[in-house]
């Protein structure tokens, strides 16, 4: 497993597997363990995948600032992964939370960024309104699922600024195309993956310059993918059709059926979808 040094000192791995041109990776959560990625449903078969394990997360050091989790300053992070590759520009896929870095880094090194895909990306660094009836729309189309009611109901009340401690995993579902045993072991791997302290610092006052971001990523002229998922409640598409529209460059793809980790729910279309793009 190769580290490097961040430029604090603190030492950060990365995870390489596939075949193909590297494709640098961001994982979500915010601040989860890279593993949860895997080889994105066999995204290996076209690309040799570089997974950053974010500092505190992973194989990478605990650092000694717990401030230096916030977003705008893991950029630097990113930065010193693509000096310790040696490339010139790099192709970089952020998922979830993870696209909130990767919008970071694309508006402060515009011209390291080669192309861009997100992956139901999380809206915080760009701050596109995402509306309770935005969430609850999607979340109807999973109606006649045995679990609905109860789940529904639980995001209803969490929509109306009513939850309680059990209404966030009651909603599990809705992340998933099934509700099956591998979803369920995915959600309960994110408790264990996840640090705590470092998502809590991530989105910290003065993480975000939403405004200034929003311009620079509308002169950003590279090819950008933004990938939704038709049963995303956390992504829904037409938030995400509006991220898109922040570029002057971008695609804009629905997976059908797929839910939050859409190489989970329909690896075939998935791969296909960000190879062609990425080719």
């Amino acid at each position: 497993m190769p580290t490097f040094a961040a430029p604090d000192g603190t030492r950060l791995a990365y995870h390489a597997s596939g075949d193909g041109p590297p494709l640098i990776c961001l994982p979500g959560g915010p601040m989860r363990d890279s593993a949860y990625l895997g080889t994105l449903g066999g995204l290996t078969a076209h690309r040799r995948l570089i997974r950053l394990d974010l500092r505190g997360t992973g194989e990478s050091e605990v650092p000694r600032d717990p401030a230096s989790y916030r977003c705008d300053r893991l950029v630097d992070d990113v930065e010193a992964l693509r000096e310790e590759l040696g490339l010139d520009r790099m192709d970089l896929l952020a998922h979830s939370a993870g696209a909130n870095l990767a919008a970071l880094y694309t508006a402060r090194h515009p011209e390291r960024v080669a192309r861009l895909t997100l992956v139901t990306p999380s809206v915080y660094a760009v701050g596109i309104p995402i509306s309770a009836e935005d969430r609850l729309e999607v979340a109807r189309l999973r109606g006649s699922e045995p679990w609905f009611g109860p789940a529904f109901a639980a995001l209803e009340e969490i929509t109306a600024g009513r939850a309680t401690p059990d209404s966030w995993p009651a909603i599990a579902p809705f992340a998933h195309a099934r509700w099956d045993e591998t979803a369920r072991a995915f959600d309960e791997a994110d408790a264990k993956e996840k640090n705590a302290e470092a998502a809590t610092a991530y989105a910290a006052e003065g993480a975000f310059d939403q405004a200034a971001t929003r311009a620079a990523l509308a002169d950003f002229r590279s090819p950008v993918l933004v990938l939704a998922g038709e049963f995303d409640i956390s992504a829904p598409p037409r938030a995400m059709a509006e991220y898109a529209g922040l570029f002057p460059n971008a695609e804009f793809a629905v997976q059908p059926g797929a839910g939050h980790m859409p190489w989970l729910d329909d690896a075939e279309r998935f791969v296909a979808a960000v190879s062609a793009f990425t080719a």
